[in-house]
């Protein structure tokens, strides 16, 4: 479990799709930074994956309604530059 004042250093913006920037966009669609944020709210270990391709399957927003993801790339090209990429 990651320590809860852990902050962020630096952000950038991501520049093309890959699976890392696939699962950072669907926390900042529920309201979190990245896994680290998640986990230090929700008090989670596990996050639910899809196995066939480790995309996240669910995610808890924080007024503790659901979101659910298919198992397919839901991060369309034109949203990729969205996605904020956070360094510790």
């Amino acid at each position: 479990m990651a320590s809860p004042d852990v902050k962020p250093k630096s952000i950038s913006r991501a520049k093309k799709w890959s699976e890392e920037i696939e699962n950072l966009y669907r926390f900042q669609q529920a309201g979190y930074r990245d896994e680290i944020e998640y986990k230090q709210v929700k008090q989670v270990s596990m996050i639910e994956r899809w196995p066939e391709t480790g995309y996240v399957k669910k995610l808890q927003r924080r007024d503790n309604t659901f979101y659910y993801y298919n198992k397919q790339r839901e991060c369309d090209d034109k949203e990729v530059h969205k996605v904020k990429i956070y360094a510790y």
